[in-house]
């Protein structure tokens, strides 16, 4: 699938509950972690990047270069973050804003709840990289950018030289 990329108005837009679990649900977050997986550096998407404004996220930071503790693939639909706890300032990219990076703060551990593809209820409790991807593809759902997190544009955004 086509990833939307900045200034793509549709990265702006709210996304709306899941209802309906059924194949072509399944089909279609297959699909999505495909292309997720076939971007570079992807260790998360959400379903606002490819045009589909449902509160749909796949995180699996269990390729990512330096080892984090993580819960390996989660498919999140209609996610909500229940417990936060710290703060802590980190850089992020995004497939959607492939030019750039910058530094945004992020709770460093959470607690969410979610359904995953076949709508069973499931709770997870993430900490550094993985709570930071969570709650970063979570943002897409309320269409928020890590462009609008950022410290300061002046001083924390950066022109990325490769994208990995």
């Amino acid at each position: 699938m086509q990833i939307l990329t900045y200034p793509d108005p549709q990265l702006k837009h709210e996304s709306l509950p899941v209802e309906r679990f059924d194949t072509e649900l399944q089909a279609f977050i297959q699909e999505l972690e495909e292309t997720m997986r076939a971007g570079p550096g992807g260790v998360g998407i959400a379903a606002p990047q490819v045009g589909r404004l449902q509160r749909i996220v796949i995180v699996d930071v269990s390729s990512a270069r330096k080892p984090v503790p993580n819960h390996g693939r989660m498919v999140l639909v209609n996610p909500e973050i229940t417990q936060w706890k710290g703060m802590a300032v980190g850089r992020e990219g995004c497939m959607s804003v492939p030019d750039y990076t910058g530094n945004v703060i992020r709770a460093e551990a959470i607690t969410l709840t979610a359904k995953n593809e076949f709508g069973e209820h499931q709770e997870f409790q993430c900490e550094g990289y993985e709570a930071r991807a969570v709650q970063h593809e979570l943002d897409h759902l309320d269409g928020l950018l890590f462009l609008d997190r950022l410290v300061s544009r002046h001083r924390d955004l950066f022109r990325r030289k490769v994208y990995q």
